[in-house]
């Protein structure tokens, strides 16, 4: 007998992590399009089921494998993309990350073939055919399905805060935005996305998941693309708000802000603590003004009546999680301050080079 979704949430701490990544060529500019990554050729051990396309050709997505110690997450990341990089660079490739390519446009990239894909442009239309988008994704285990909703209600404050930190896409289909994170946006465009609303309960999830899948709102649960989800096949919380990033080590400072914040959450709820209650426009504010800002963003509190800073939240939360990653990433130059600099002092190519991928190992 089949598994229910309930008892897929049966463990906790775990980590998988996500990442979209562009296939460029050696001037670190996109390819119009190529199967020679995923289809053509056989991948190394480690990427086997786990290297795929995403809408576009010269977008792929690779997945570690569940990793069991958080300590071993350095390790597992850097083995996977030195494994992409490997596989990219016998083929005449290299790899670049960021939340949007600066130099993509859309309409001369190919869109992938796989019938899924194809099945959204046909249904979506105009936002689908323009989404160039690329972000990192994580999956932390939690071990019980009522709590995995609970977290995912109370996370929500935290993601514009993530996207705030990770914004690295200010440039898109070949202009500047004036936006830090121009991927949220345009990702914004497609149905099912952005700040969920909160569930009563698992079941209650689970009843509008069932509702999307047989009114033929979405072909499978994947496509509820929100920027948080309990994810009812991996028993996971699954958080998709940041940008992807270049860098290893600014992922894994993402990675384990993210890890930190559930397991807190999951405490939280044991402990019978209440949820909050503000409105999902008030988070969505937030979210605008991460997609804005950035760095400089501030954030209607969690009791609705006043700011905080992004600097405040990270300093915060650095001491009472523990972080031991985020405030070297917080007192950085951001990618989209750094895309913009790059612009204007020495030009396209340089920007370019800026989001390319090096070998971790």
């Amino acid at each position: 007998m089949a598994r229910v979704p309930e008892e897929h949430f049966d463990t906790l701490g775990t980590l998988g992590i996500e990442e979209e990544h562009f296939i460029v060529n050696e001037h670190g500019r996109p390819v119009s399009g190529t199967d020679t990554l995923v289809y053509g050729t056989e991948p190394p051990a480690i990427l086997e089921d786990r290297l795929d396309h995403e809408l576009f050709k010269f977008v792929v997505e690779t997945q570690t494998p569940t990793i069991t110690d958080p300590g071993d997450a350095a390790e597992t990341l850097a083995a996977v993309r030195g494994a992409l990089l490997d596989h990219a660079h016998e083929h005449g490739f290299d790899i670049a990350s960021a939340g949007l390519h600066p130099a993509a446009r859309w309409r001369e990239l190919e869109h992938a073939e796989k019938p899924r894909y194809q099945s959204q442009l046909d249904r979506i239309q105009y936002p689908q055919h323009r989404n160039t988008t690329a972000g990192l994704h994580v999956h932390v285990g939690v071990d019980d399905a009522e709590t995995a909703v609970w977290v995912a209600n109370e996370i929500r404050w935290h993601l514009p805060v993530l996207l705030a930190l990770s914004a690295n896409s200010p440039f898109w289909n070949g202009f500047d935005t004036g936006l830090q994170s121009a991927r949220a946006k345009i990702f914004e465009g497609l149905p099912n996305t952005g700040m969920p609303t909160a569930f009563d309960s698992f079941a209650d999830f689970r009843h509008y998941e069932r509702r999307m899948i047989e009114t033929g709102s979405v072909d499978d649960r994947g496509e509820l693309w929100f920027d948080v989800r309990p994810h009812t096949g991996y028993g996971t919380l699954e958080v998709r708000i940041p940008d992807a990033q270049a860098e290893i080590d600014r992922v894994l400072a993402l990675v384990e802000y993210i890890r930190k914040l559930v397991l807190d959450l999951v405490v939280r709820h044991e402990d019978g603590e209440s949820g909050t209650d503000l409105r999902r426009e008030l988070l969505e504010e937030n979210k605008w003004r991460a997609i804005r800002y950035g760095r400089e963003a501030s954030f209607v509190t969690r009791d609705g009546d006043g700011t905080v800073d992004l600097g405040t939240v990270v300093e915060r939360d650095a001491d009472r999680l523990g972080l031991e990653r985020i405030e070297d990433f917080y007192g950085s130059e951001s990618g989209a301050e750094r895309q913009r600099r790059l612009k204007r002092e020495e030009g396209i190519d340089a920007v370019c080079e800026s989001v390319l991928v090096s070998d971790p190992r």
